[in-house]
């Protein structure tokens, strides 16, 4: 059998062996896995800042940046000695043994395993159960501008500033912008989460036309304020991570001086290791000064004493007590009609009370995929199909959501209808295609591992 082609790293005191190191991960750039491995190397003094310490997910591209990722929380059962694991529990009640990388040699072993992004956890591995990171994701809608983000960022910086905390600025290495906060390690991760809440909502109420705390996307305008990356068990790609986008874009740290006027298209792979080589890393203190929860978390009980209680999980989390009922809010408004003693025929079922009146329900799915080009294809379709209603779609109204499937994502496609007149809505059809990422999942079954062959990425 022919042997795998390798190239042998020598980093942090190891020698590490890159596999396929020719092997294109990003076509349109033309770098290769090596290349990858390289900037990990020149950049590690950042890159562990973010991830040092850390459990973290595999989110492993082994087919390159434009290939579909898998996710995997558990460390391969064949890893070196000197890779440290650290064992998790989940809201799900499940357990795993994750990966926490120390050293430049441990992060390269990660790279050659296909991980482009990192994804760590918002804990250190000593300590689980207190998350030391707070994560203000901005995530920009359809539409809407980077000017916008940044301005949502400043005002971020100065809600933090105003509670006696230091915001960490980023650039997410897409469209968006995350700000850090290091935190002392006294508070659970529902209390993190509730504070960043309490941001959105502050951030929300001093800019309500550029940014929203609201979670269904069929509310949003403009910059969406993610508190529910901070919801135990999710991640987010840290500083100095290279993005799967086609020109291998890098999250950047950033000085707030820089954030009014900086060009996210300036940082990537080749020109992020020259930028922390001359000017350093804008996070190299982040770890300094831990901050308090204190004075956010009596803003969260002020605005609860005013009515804003908790706001919607994600879906794959229990319901909380005084968490909202979880549906879309349209989908609520046809329940409430449906259960109106004067509801009528629905308009595609003809039954009374069925409650799928197409009055009532702007919100339409038209495509789930395994592949986002799989979905796009089937939103074309439906144009195709109904060319008034699509004539009449404006950017915000079409829903692109990535989904998380049992180990790696998957593509949504929804379109609001709220720009169509009820006359010329079309009626809900089956999702072309119609993609169940749960179809085959057999529930006794626990997580399962990387198939074999895509060891050799």
């Amino acid at each position: 059998m022919e042997k795998t082609p390798q190239t042998i790293l020598h980093v942090a005191g190891r020698e590490v062996a890159i596999t396929n190191p020719d092997k294109v991960f990003f076509p349109r750039a033309g770098h290769t896995k090596l290349d990858l491995a390289k900037y990990y190397a020149a950049v590690a003094e950042g890159a562990l800042r973010g991830i040092a310490g850390r459990p973290i997910v595999l989110k492993r591209y082994v087919n390159g940046a434009e290939g579909e990722p898998f996710f995997q929380k558990r460390a391969p059962e064949q890893h070196p000695e000197w890779v440290e694991t650290v064992e998790l529990s989940f809201p799900s009640g499940r357990t795993a043994r994750e990966v926490v990388v120390r050293d430049a040699a441990q992060l390269l072993w990660i790279v050659n395993l296909g991980c482009i992004d990192l994804n760590p956890h918002p804990v250190r591995a000593d300590d689980l159960e207190h998350p030391d990171e707070l994560r203000v994701d901005l995530d920009p809608g359809p539409g809407t501008s980077w000017d916008d983000v940044r301005r949502v960022a400043l005002i971020v910086r100065d809600v933090l500033g105003e509670h006696h905390l230091r915001g960490w600025p980023k650039t997410s290495g897409s469209r968006g912008i995350h700000v850090y906060v290091r935190l002392e390690r006294r508070w659970s991760f529902d209390q993190v989460r509730r504070a960043t809440l309490a941001i959105a909502r502050e951030v929300e109420r001093r800019a309500p036309a550029l940014a929203t705390s609201k979670w269904w996307k069929e509310e949003r305008h403009g910059v969406f304020i993610d508190y529910n990356q901070n919801a135990k068990d999710r991640t987010v790609a840290s500083a100095w991570s290279v993005r799967p986008t086609p020109d291998a874009r890098v999250s950047m740290p950033l000085a707030w001086d820089e954030v009014a006027d900086c060009d996210p298209a300036a940082f990537t792979l080749v020109t992020a290791p020259a930028r922390l080589a001359e000017r350093g890393d804008a996070a190299a203190a982040i770890d300094a000064a831990p901050g308090s929860l204190d004075r956010l978390l009596e803003l969260s009980a002020a605005q609860e004493a005013a009515g804003l209680g908790d706001a919607p999980w994600p879906p794959h989390y229990k319901k909380q007590r005084d968490e909202p009922p979880r549906v879309m809010p349209s989908r609520r408004k046809r329940a409430d009609a449906a259960d109106r003693p004067d509801a009528g025929p629905s308009a595609d079922t003809g039954k009374p009370g069925s409650g799928r009146r197409r009055s009532t329900q702007p919100l339409i799915t038209v495509a789930k995929a395994q592949h986002k080009e799989d979905a796009l294809a089937g939103l074309e379709r439906w144009k195709t199909r109904h060319p008034v209603a699509a004539a009449l779609l404006e950017v915000d109204d079409v829903l692109v959501d990535s989904m998380r499937g049992r180990s790696s994502t998957w593509t949504r496609i929804r379109l609001n209808l709220r720009h169509v007149p009820e006359r010329e809505r079309p009626a809900e059809e089956p999702p072309d295609p119609d993609y169940d990422p749960w179809r085959d999942f057999d529930p006794e079954r626990r997580e399962s591992r990387a198939p074999k062959t895509r060891s050799s990425s």
